[in-house]
């Protein structure tokens, strides 16, 4: 079976000139407060003896643009405490747990906890496995213009679960596939670039496990982001995440702030399997 999949990015600039004016025009901006931004995505290499974690913690600036968190009071995750040693003013909390160790929390519940300016934030996962690429290629077709480039990339479903899938292309582009017409297949599908790589360039792709939560909140993200920025900038509205402000809630095992919902970090957190392959372009 094989799908052509479209990710067409378009970048457009606009240039104003205004000559001879002489009035001030003032725009109300919409403003809202701040809101905590956390990409927790953890992928787990099959092929390292560790995971380096890393979540990035950052800020809502206004209504545009956003700015890292460095004051954290504690950030746990998988049990691990994770700290900006390497990155430092970046925002960016790291931290090491091994591999085995990662794989074997698969149905089991994972925790990630952060305490900021006296605020608690929550979020739970478990671990996702994946299926490997069969092969990637490159391919000869294109859909609007001859300045794209066609890859080709064929996996063969689990028979024995129901699978998400999502597609990391580079570069901030991202594609979801599931199985629901394709269980237990052999499945190829067609991706766009919107560019012609020069001979000698290489194309990494990656495979990443996902459950159905994770799988239609990346649908959102590339939803809103298509012919826009990548999916791991701030998003043009808010998409809810699966990270919680917990702070008013006296029972910190329970995720659910229905009585406060609108208190939530953007972002979400997840702890996949990934498999990769790269092509030399030719």
């Amino acid at each position: 079976m094989k799908l052509r999949v479209l990710k067409y990015s378009l970048l457009s600039g606009v240039l104003l000139m205004v000559i001879g004016c002489e009035d001030v025009v003032e725009v109300d901006v919409p403003q809202e407060e701040p809101r905590l931004i956390v990409n927790a995505l953890v992928r787990v290499n099959p092929s390292t003896d560790f995971v380096n974690i890393q979540v990035k913690v950052s800020l809502t600036n206004s209504f545009f643009g956003e700015i890292p968190v460095t004051n954290l009071e504690q950030i746990t995750l998988a049990g691990a405490v994770l700290v900006d040693y390497n990155n430092p003013g970046s925002g960016i909390y790291e931290g090491i747990r091994s591999r085995d160790y990662m794989e074997s929390l698969e149905g089991e519940e994972i925790l990630l906890q952060i305490t900021w300016e006296d605020k608690r934030y929550y979020a739970s996962t478990t671990y996702i496995p994946t299926v490997p690429i069969d092969a990637v290629e490159i391919g000869d077709d294109t859909l609007f213009n001859e300045d794209e480039t066609e890859v080709i990339i064929t996996f063969t479903d689990n028979p024995d679960r129901l699978n998400y899938y999502v597609f990391d292309m580079g570069s901030g582009n991202f594609t979801t596939v599931d199985d629901q017409f394709i269980q237990g297949q052999q499945f190829q599908f067609s991706y766009f670039y919107d560019k012609k790589f020069e001979p000698g360039e290489e194309l990494t792709v990656k495979i990443l496990g996902a459950d159905q939560s994770f799988y239609n909140y990346m649908n959102l993200l590339i939803e809103q982001t298509e012919d826009n920025f990548g999916v791991f900038e701030t998003p043009a509205a808010t998409v809810r995440g699966n990270i919680f402000d917990v702070t008013e809630l006296d029972n910190i095992d329970f995720f659910d702030n229905v009585n406060i919902p609108n208190e939530f970090a953007l972002g979400y957190f997840a702890v996949v399997q990934e498999y990769s392959q790269t092509i030399t372009i030719e």
